[in-house]
């Protein structure tokens, strides 16, 4: 009889219902396509494709620098940050167990063991052994489903944790490309600086000569050794900027600062860019961008939490039972006088709780309406990222060929040609580094396809 009871129990523990509202994804409106990837640039530069969703997986190779996918396969398997983010994934999952746990039966044991004396325990009031022993068995069936809502929540927070894992990969890779072409970029700035420099100074020597004889004036030697002295300055800045560039990518690599300069400090070329780039459409970010999925499941987190506090208002009931022993000897320790068992159920219910009870579910109310804003700016958000991304890299090509042709001018004199030379050309090497830049922008504003 008591295996039927408890049967059907269970029956209506799993039949009962969940108070609360139930979760629906939302669906934010989107638009069609990029703005950035429809307007036409007017170059023959690589170009952003608007078809369909992109296979984005391993980005960073389609740059094909050897150096630059190890550093991002070694950051991706040592990063403090991808630790940390790890380590968060795990507590989600270790409080979705404890959530869990309250589903089940509770049961606990527990024994002592007492030495007494006096009157009021033995009939001659010599001391005696006395020993207990208790088994204590209980479990709160969930007819309302505030535990099952706790666990729904519980299970939307592992989501995302798991998503927010995935946002620090995304970025991660970002940083790691984004530090090493500013490193490269610099050492190309470097190289153009020295290749410039020698050009100068031989000017300046021509120059000199020329005054002496009398065919320059003394304002034309000023300049040529000005122009030398302000190309040379420029060597340190672009040398502090590269090594500080080496020291960045080692700490993303969970690494010492000087770890990795032996390694980088040969100068290297500026990783090509891709010839095509597919953005897909802006309805994939709702699947592709982790940040976007990750406040997707703060907000379902938020929605079951309701339900939780809903719950409070109805009875809370529970099936106890348990089994005790008390004997002052060992040897009759299982004999049915010293044996006692119960079971029975029991309920509270909060009658008056000075209006906290309505005043929690209000409470959880706002925190779901300020997760549903969160998530509607995080979409927004994602989309103006794309689209700032895709317009620098399609204006930046446009810039990429004025400088190309603006290097390969003619020019009316010497002078003025070095000095326009050598500003031209560090422009055009900036403007490199930044069309690899604004994809690497690109890739990262997309979601960065799965890692």
């Amino acid at each position: 009889m008591k295996g039927k009871i408890v049967v059907c129990l269970a029956v209506m523990l799993v039949a009962g219902c969940a108070v609360g509202p139930d979760f629906h994804p939302p669906r934010p409106s989107m638009p069609a396509s990029w703005v950035g990837a429809t307007e036409k640039d007017h170059t023959d530069q690589p170009s952003v494709v608007n078809a369909g969703p992109a296979d984005l997986t391993g980005w960073w190779r389609q740059f094909g620098d050897p150096t630059l996918s190890s550093l991002v396969e070694e950051a991706l398997r040592a990063n403090l940050s991808l630790a940390l983010a790890e380590a968060s994934l795990r507590e989600a999952r270790a409080l979705r167990g404890v959530a869990a746990g309250a589903l089940w039966p509770s049961l606990g044991a527990s024994a002592s063991y007492q030495r007494q004396s006096g009157g009021l325990y033995t009939a001659d009031g010599g001391p005696r052994n006395l020993f207990l022993a208790g088994l204590d068995a209980a479990w709160q069936l969930d007819f309302f489903g505030g535990v099952r809502r706790n666990v729904e929540s519980a299970t939307a927070n592992v989501q995302a944790a798991f998503e927010n894992l995935r946002d620090a990969q995304v970025t991660l890779v970002a940083e790691v490309a984004a530090d090493y072409i500013q490193l490269r970029g610099y050492q190309q700035q470097i190289v153009t600086a020295r290749n410039n420099l020698v050009a100068q100074r031989h000017t300046a020597d021509i120059t000199r000569k020329l005054y002496r004889v009398g065919f320059d004036s003394g304002l034309d030697v000023a300049n040529a050794e000005s122009l030398v002295y302000q190309t040379e300055a420029q060597i340190p800045v672009y040398e502090t900027g590269e090594r500080q560039s080496i020291y960045a990518l080692a700490v993303l690599l969970g690494r010492h600062p000087g770890d990795l300069v032996e390694r980088l400090s040969p100068t290297g070329e500026m990783p090509r860019v891709p010839e095509q780039i597919p953005a897909g459409l802006p309805s994939d970010l709702l699947l592709r961008r982790p940040d976007i999925r990750q406040a997707e499941a703060q907000l379902h987190s938020a929605t079951a939490q309701i339900g939780v506090a809903v719950a409070q208002l109805f009875p809370q009931f529970s099936l106890t039972g348990g089994a005790n022993w008390q004997t002052t000897q060992v040897r009759s320790w299982f004999n049915g006088s010293s044996r006692g068992l119960f079971i029975g159920p029991s309920a509270a219910w909060p009658i008056f709780q000075g209006g906290a009870i309505v005043s929690n579910i209000h409470v959880q109310e706002a925190l779901r309406d300020q997760a549903f804003v969160t998530y509607q700016q995080t979409v927004l958000t994602a989309l103006q990222e794309v689209e700032n991304a895709l317009v620098a890299f399609s204006k930046e090509q446009v810039h990429h060929k004025l400088l190309q042709d603006a290097v390969t001018a003619d020019f009316l004199n010497v002078l003025t040609a070095e000095r326009q030379q050598y500003t031209d050309e560090s422009a055009l090497t900036q403007s490199t580094q930044n069309i690899a830049s604004d994809l690497i922008a690109l890739f990262n504003a997309l979601g960065g396809g799965p890692l």
